[in-house]
């Protein structure tokens, strides 16, 4: 039984008593009309809801479809995670503009985008300010605290939807917490970490990770811990792993 129909009229606890009498009794302990308790209590039973949202969202799941107005070389543009279809796509979040470690991540990223791209991924930032409040950041000096030119798109999530989509909304503040997820080229999540707010990420971390799924997916060999690009994999396999394991240790 869902939160927002556990008390409407019609519904039964075990004791038999009506919920429309319960709710009475409730009323005139809270001080409100019956009608007002009903208003409140739906209130609360929905952001309960909100909260659960995108919270139980896992890798080798479809990744929720993001979309909004994001500032894109300058200009004001609709994307959506339809968009990048066949590639792989980073998308972080970050809690606000014009503040401390979210500088350092987002010009980190924006500044080696293309070594995403040589590799056919794409690489888009967000958080719950305004499309207008990320356009002031991008004019704003790197010296004063801004990001200067940039070259991926910084998404609005104004409503908080996408954050509350991916998990990652921090519900009392409306912002969200650091999280990047890689999505793949059929819209499937390989990677979700959700970082608290005081401690940025790794691009090169990121890269890593990205061309460790891309490995994985055309040759079907598993990357073992602090697999790079060229470093030797295994076949998931308890025979023929064998032979990484002989060599490895």
């Amino acid at each position: 039984m869902s939160c927002l129909n556990l008390f409407k009229p019609g519904v039964f606890f075990r004791s038999g008593i009506s919920s429309n009498y319960i709710n009475s009794i409730l009323s005139v302990i809270y001080g409100v009309s019956e009608l007002e308790f009903l208003i409140l209590q739906d209130q609360l039973c929905e952001k309960m809801e909100k909260c659960k949202t995108g919270s139980h969202i896992l890798p080798s799941q479809p990744a929720p479809c993001f979309k909004g107005t994001a500032v894109v070389n300058g200009e004001f543009k609709e994307i959506s995670l339809k968009d990048y279809k066949g590639k792989y796509v980073v998308l972080f979040f970050y809690p606000l503009d014009f503040t401390f470690v979210c500088p350092t991540e987002i010009i980190a990223f924006s500044d080696r985008v293309e070594e995403f791209q040589k590799i056919g991924c794409e690489v888009v930032a967000c958080s719950t300010d305004s499309h207008f409040s990320h356009l002031a950041w991008i004019n704003t000096p790197r010296k004063q605290g801004g990001l200067g030119e940039m070259n991926i798109p910084l998404l609005a999530d104004k409503n908080c939807e996408i954050a509350r989509q991916y998990g990652c909304l921090k519900e009392e503040d409306g912002i969200a917490f650091r999280g990047l997820y890689i999505i793949d080229g059929k819209g499937i999540l390989r990677q979700i970490t959700i970082n608290d707010l005081p401690v940025g990420r790794s691009v090169d971390e990121t890269l890593r990770l990205v061309q460790a799924f891309q490995y994985t997916d055309k040759h079907g060999e598993v990357c073992p811990a602090g697999w790079k690009p060229g470093s030797s994999t295994m076949k998931p396999d308890p025979k023929q792993s064998q032979e990484y394991f002989r060599s490895a240790n």
